[in-house]
This record gives structure tokens, C-alpha cells and sequence, in this order.
């Protein structure tokens, strides 16, 4: 076998066995040194989802408002957006086109700002407290 072919097997060999640890590793080392003992069976509150130190109040099943999912995307299409900006600023370095780079970038991060005021005519960024009861 190739010498170059053989190393390059070695090298995905060791990507593979790393991102295995990488994403096993932490479960492993959570079972091999934690608490032996479960503490929910001792405290007598297994019937309960979630452990947290307190009691829970209420029904765990109340209705988000769809505002809180609107943020999300939001912050999520403007996070990958500024990301594009870091390859820009990258790319953009030579000192002829400044100019034209600048304007590239500005016409970029306007059509992003459109995207802010639609959402603001549409209304998103207005925030109704609601009211519910606990049941």
C-alpha cells in the first residue's frame, strides 16, 4: 500500500477515534465519577421530570408565546450574517479597492438592516406580557 494512502487512513483514523471521545468522553467520565448513589430514589422524588432543588409549581405544559421563537430566528439569521463578516474583512485587505470593498459591505449590512425593519413593521420586537393561570 501507499505510503501517502496508508497516513491518510492513519489521519481519518484518529479524527474518528478523537470526535468519538469528544462526544462520549464526557458521559464516561460523568458515570465513572458520579455520585454512586441516586439521589432522587433517597429524596423519594422520582416521579418528578426535572431536579432542580425546588418543588415544581404548576403544569410544566403552558403555551409559549410564539414571540420567544421569533427572537430565536432573529438573533440566529443576524448571528450567521455577522459571521459572514469575519471571511469579508479577510478577503477585503487590498489597499486599491477600499472603496469598493466598503460599499460591498455597506450594501451587505443594509440588506440586513432591511430585514430588521420588516421585522419591526410587523411587529416583533413589541412585547405583550401575557397572562396565564396556574393551574
Amino acid at each position: 500500500m501507499d505510503p501517502q494512502i496508508l497516513t491518510n487512513i492513519i489521519y481519518v483514523a484518529i479524527f474518528l477515534i478523537g470526535a468519538l471521545l469528544f462526544g462520549f468522553g464526557p458521559i464516561i467520565v460523568v458515570k465513572l465519577l458520579g455520585p454512586s448513589s441516586h439521589t432522587r430514589n433517597i429524596a423519594g422524588k422520582t416521579s418528578q421530570f426535572i431536579e432542580c432543588g425546588m418543588d415544581p409549581i404548576g403544569s410544566a405544559w403552558i403555551r409559549f408565546g410564539i414571540i420567544y421563537y421569533m427572537y430565536a430566528l432573529i438573533f440566529l439569521a443576524f448571528d450567521v450574517d455577522v459571521l459572514f463578516l469575519f471571511p469579508v474583512a479577510v478577503a477585503y485587505n487590498s489597499p486599491q479597492f477600499i472603496i469598493r470593498d466598503f460599499v460591498e459591505v455597506l450594501i451587505f449590512v443594509g440588506i440586513l438592516s432591511l430585514a430588521v425593519i420588516y421585522a419591526w413593521v410587523k411587529g416583533v420586537f413589541t412585547w405583550e406580557q401575557k397572562k396565564y393561570l396556574h393551574q
